[in-house]
């Protein structure tokens, strides 16, 4: 397995919150803001992709921790920009420092642990 995975790989990922992006919709709170939740997938998401480039053919990762603080509400039509950097491999483990901004700064920030894996075998565990 010699993926060409070094520190210092970033991604970035922008979207626009919508009512599907809510805490409301979510059923994490009651309010039309961007849930934590959607947040922490964006961060996710995005430092999935930063690296999937990167990876031999049939490998993937997988998420396993996610260490992140919600500061800021951004209300529905904003945009939120994630940011990735893989600042740490350690084998085929892979930690990522992250942040989510939108129009008027800073909303979010923290850290997450991914896992390489062969997607067909961690697939085939699954069965047993």
């Amino acid at each position: 397995m010699a993926h060409h995975l070094t520190p210092g790989i970033c991604g970035k990922t922008t979207i626009t919150v919508t009512e599907k992006d809510t805490a409301a919709a979510y059923k994490s709170g009651i309010v039309a803001v961007f849930a934590t939740p959607a947040m922490i997938g964006l961060m996710e998401n995005t430092a999935h992709v930063s690296i999937q480039p990167y990876l031999e053919e049939g490998f993937i990762t997988v998420g396993t921790e996610v260490n992140i603080r919600h500061i800021k509400a951004t209300p529905v039509g904003m945009e939120v920009t994630a940011q990735s950097e893989l600042i740490e491999v350690d084998g085929n483990k892979l930690k990522f420092k992250l942040s989510a901004h939108d129009e008027k700064g800073q909303i979010g920030f923290g850290t997450h642990t991914r896992y390489v894996v062969n997607a067909k075998t961690f697939l085939e565990n699954l069965k047993d």
